[in-house]
């Protein structure tokens, strides 16, 4: 495939490397110096844009990508409060977007295992339910977008809490999501279940990006000739 790179910070640099040794070429690479360029990105010369910049940037990404006839494989946090007009815009141009605030498959199974045991732990008086995320201090949003997703995943399963929040601004009726920013931390993700008695921790820990990197390479090569929005669950589901 000929793959667009929007956004060359450590997972922009990471998905070149791994798909160039995987038999793809670069089409683009967008970063700072080159932001209009975007623009020249169509479907006479890229296959697929993968997009990993920032939560200010990315709807203006994928909405350009739409317009331009190319699938997008969208990496980026933060944005997701505009995903009903993106879902509109992709609709209207019979557009292509898989996006995942992971890409991890792992992170996915993580997720799954997360859920099952929130409904059995929710069948059990005397648990708090916390999550803690910790990552790397150029992570722009907080909590990240992994944290949020895993909150909006186990929450159905949780009856005591109305939904999450921030731990400076959270009663028992919440569920706390924590974050820290340590320099060199790829990405870890804990859920814990605390009683009186004991303590219940299921935790991810991200020993890289290459992970990642494969996750989107895969969503792109899956998904590209395909139309409508499509998420982790979706690739998950072509490879079990």
């Amino acid at each position: 495939m000929r793959i667009a790179i929007i956004g060359y910070g450590k997972m922009g640099k990471e998905i070149e490397l791994y798909a160039t040794q995987n038999a793809h070429t670069i089409s683009y690479i967008i970063d700072f110096e080159n932001v209009n360029e975007v623009e020249k990105i169509n479907s006479s010369n890229t296959d697929v844009a993968i997009e990993f910049t920032n939560p200010l940037s990315a709807v203006k990404n994928i909405l350009t990508c739409f317009e331009n006839k190319v699938p997008i494989v969208c990496g980026t946090t933060g944005w997701y409060s505009e995903l009903d007009n993106v879902k509109n815009f992709c609709s209207k141009h019979n557009g292509t977007l898989f996006y995942s605030s992971n890409f991890s498959i792992g992170v996915y199974i993580y997720t799954e295992i997360a859920k099952y045991a929130s409904k059995i732990l929710n069948e059990l008086s005397g648990y708090n339910v916390k999550i803690e995320e910790t990552h790397h201090t150029q992570k722009l949003d907080s909590p990240s977008g992994t944290a949020i997703s895993l909150a909006n995943n186990i929450l159905p399963f949780l009856q005591k809490y109305k939904d999450w929040k921030k731990p400076d601004n959270c009663d028992n009726n919440y569920l706390p999501i924590s974050s820290k920013r340590i320099d060199d931390t790829t990405g870890i993700h804990a859920l814990i279940f605390e009683s009186n008695a004991d303590i219940i921790e299921i935790k991810h820990t991200a020993k890289n990006r290459k992970n990642f990197a494969k996750g989107a390479i895969l969503a792109a090569e899956t998904f590209y000739n395909k139309k409508g929005i499509f998420t982790m669950s979706d690739l998950y589901n072509t490879i079990v």
